[in-house]
């Protein structure tokens, strides 16, 4: 497949991709936000591109049209992935070179010039109204990790692990879009004393996680089967999950995560469609006991070859590095299991709500998902070009990126989900 535009090789939205977000951008007054998808360094105004007769050749999406004005891709995303699959298919070929389609963009330079914009000209927004957002813990390496620092390696995993998709309900009102800072949250954390103090976090962490989003709901009451679940998955993201670890640690006892959690977790821009990752699918790490029947799957590649990268770039430095590098195989459940786990006692799902993988870790150094892993704890400290951490840092951006190369070469990539961390609060003013 090659298009009549001008991609680089290194674009993570090449053809064989098509990512679906939502944006603004000012040329023509374009303040309202709607859909489009990322080709290249370009974006495709949707609305515009719908108005101006650019879906007439696909009359399943023609009673339909309304989606690419919505402000979120929630009413495009329950329209269901045989017709996600058949949009996708249908602006793969719009873009191809000397197509079947070429009438409807290339050889049309009014309607090339009003509904192609630079990303950099773009502002993105949150691509779905997320309604509920569930963190797992299916990176397997980064439990063990964690399980070892703090009971030791006989008992590193809990004995439920390897039974089901743990997780826990996450806070939605606090997820934000790529590009937005972070401020460093207060809570509680323990002093030199072990006494609990009011402070702002001084072992801010950020996680490496892969998020899905549905498309499809079910009633209350009524199970997802496994075989259904991957149906209702509409596309995944690249999902930075912060974590005050000092904060996390005094309160999680006995209930889990809260402060420590809520205060902020990035999602990357683009939204990959599910049906783009098909060619990509691999083996997870096996899972060493026989788990009960709901959760049992006869596929065997049941997720995804996706490379993984962590970025720092230290507050005050002009440049930073990959601190860590890991693959999205180095999970022990699907998607499918999280969302059919999830919904075995009846729990309604609904469009656009979100499931985080949990970190993703791999089996050697270098490829720790959290400062957490690599920092044993903050026992140890590394270096970035010369400047020293354990845990972030005022002033201090990650990027985490994630990427997929078929056969030919072609990148099929995430964008980047990145976020800049913010001075705390002090007496309710910003003190940068």
């Amino acid at each position: 497949m090659e298009s009549w535009l001008d991609i680089t090789p290194h674009s993570d939205f090449s053809l064989i991709n098509i990512p679906f977000g939502i944006i603004t951008y000012p040329g023509a007054g374009i303040s309202t936000p709607r859909v489009a998808v990322a080709i290249g360094d370009q974006a495709l105004d949707l609305a515009v591109f719908s108005t101006s007769q650019g879906f007439s050749k696909l009359p399943v999406i023609q009673p339909h049209l309304h989606v690419f004005h919505e402000p979120t891709l929630n009413a495009f995303a329950a329209l269901g992935r045989p017709v996600h699959r058949r949009v996708r298919e249908y602006l793969q070929k719009v873009f191809t070179k000397n197509g079947p389609y070429r009438e409807l963009l290339q050889d049309s330079q009014e309607l090339r010039s009003v509904s192609l914009i630079k990303l950099t000209s773009v502002r993105n927004y949150l691509p779905m109204q997320i309604g509920d957002y569930t963190d797992f813990y299916v990176g397997k390496h980064h439990a063990y990790n964690v399980g070892v620092l703090f009971r030791g390696p006989a008992n590193a995993l809990q004995p439920n692990y390897s039974h089901l998709p743990v997780g826990y309900h996450g806070r939605a009102s606090s997820i934000v879009v790529s590009g937005t800072s972070v401020r460093r949250p207060w809570g509680q954390i323990l002093d030199a004393e072990s006494s609990p103090i009011y402070h702002p976090t001084k072992r801010l962490d950020y996680e490496l996680e892969l998020g899905a989003f549905l498309c499809k709901s079910n009633r209350l009451g009524t199970p997802v089967a496994l075989a259904d679940a991957e149906d209702c998955l509409f596309g995944y993201v690249l999902l930075n999950d912060w974590s005050a670890r000092d904060v996390q640690s005094w309160e999680y006892v006995p209930l889990g995560p809260f402060n420590a959690k809520n205060f902020a977790s990035t999602v990357s821009a683009w939204v990959v469609l599910a049906d783009a990752l098909e060619p990509f699918r691999t083996e997870g790490i096996p899972n060493e006991i026989d788990v009960l029947s709901y959760l049992r799957s006869n596929v065997t590649e049941a997720v995804f070859n996706i490379n993984l990268e962590i970025f720092l770039l230290p507050g005050g430095a002009t440049s930073g590095s990959v601190v860590s590098r890991s693959n999205s195989c180095n999970m022990l459940w699907s998607f499918p299991q999280m969302l059919t786990h999830h919904t075995v006692g009846g729990c309604p799902m609904n469009v656009g709500d979100l499931l985080g993988s949990g970190t993703i870790s791999g089996p050697e150094a270098g490829m720790e998902g959290s400062l957490l892993e690599l920092t044993r704890s903050g026992s140890k400290s590394f270096d970035v070009n010369g400047v020293e951490r354990t845990f972030l840092e005022d002033g201090d951006e990650v990027v985490l990126r994630g990427w997929c190369v078929d056969s030919n070469g072609l990148r099929l990539g995430f964008g980047e989900c990145r976020g800049k961390i913010l001075s705390a609060w002090v007496n309710g003013i910003a003190s940068e």
